[in-house]
């Protein structure tokens, strides 16, 4: 990641907290020349990410305290664990723990989320990957939790890749009139994906030479048919199911022989794992 993309995002979130006027409390309280060791410490189980962000947070903070990582960005965890050392001003470790403990806790919960997801799917030869369902602002960092969690990302924005949904047909009349226009421009540096519901527009979809087709919000009967359907009219489509997709389902979903499976569980479905900071004077 980007040193300067980690220091944009940090200086934004300590503008929020600050707002110019700083940590009022641990101004009053804490004492200027009082110096402080702190720990990050894992509360469970997880895959670690956000490390980086944390130690801008800090610097950013008070170049004077010392952030070290005792584990790696990608590494799995374990309750208890401790995930980093800090040591320097007791003010400034505690002006900056809440942003840093936001960025690393939220991250950290995307990139473990996505193992859990991996795992469900292992054996299968289906690919868990990632939506534009992030957070304003994190897309960057959520996009690459979720490939330390071991799953995959889909396109980045809307200006990577053309992907024909339901309201893009309905716009332009159809799959067959929808990807006219799409050939019309000649965009044939890009991948093109069209979204469908029936048997009817799959067919179209394969007949135009989409690149991808997303299987829509279908039950997993519906998904084998359309699966068997796609697979006799052009054995190496690439298939992506979407829709319905969770920790309980994604098994069964990818054992109907789908490509991909997408899925906006990994981001913002993700639940902040439990990171701690304790802080010991001295």
């Amino acid at each position: 990641m980007s040193e300067d993309a980690d220091l944009r995002l940090v200086r934004l979130a300590l503008a929020e907290d600050l707002a110019g006027y700083g940590d009022i409390t641990s101004e009053l309280t804490v004492p200027a020349d009082l110096q402080g060791r702190a720990v990050i410490t894992a509360r469970a189980d997880m895959v670690v990410y956000g490390l980086d962000l944390a130690r801008t947070v800090m610097r950013e903070v008070d170049s004077r305290v010392a952030f070290t990582p005792l584990v790696a960005d990608g590494a799995e965890a374990k309750d208890g664990d401790e995930l980093a050392a800090i040591e320097g001003p007791a003010r400034s470790i505690l002006t900056a723990e809440r942003t840093m403990l936001n960025l690393f806790s939220h991250l950290s919960g995307v990139a473990t989320q996505s193992r859990r997801f991996a795992r469900a799917v292992a054996g299968t030869g289906a690919i868990v990957v990632d939506t534009r369902k992030t957070v304003p602002g994190l897309r960057l960092w959520e996009k690459r939790a979720v490939v330390l969690g071991g799953c995959h990302n889909h396109r980045f924005g809307l200006f990577d890749m053309v992907l024909v949904k339901n309201n893009h047909l309905a716009a332009a009349g159809g799959v067959k009139a929808a990807m006219e226009r799409v050939k019309a421009a000649g965009a044939h540096y890009v991948k093109v994906e069209v979204e469908v519901e029936s048997e009817a527009d799959l067919r179209e979809a394969i007949a135009c030479g989409a690149d991808i087709i997303m299987l829509d919000n279908q039950d997993l009967a519906s998904l084998k048919h359309l699966v068997g359907v796609a697979r006799g009219i052009k054995r190496d489509v690439v298939l992506e199911a979407s829709g319905r997709v969770s920790l309980d389902t994604v098994r069964a979903i990818a054992e109907t022989g789908v490509d991909l499976i997408s899925t906006s569980a990994l981001t913002m479905g993700a639940p902040p794992v439990d990171i701690g900071l304790t802080l010991r004077l001295g």
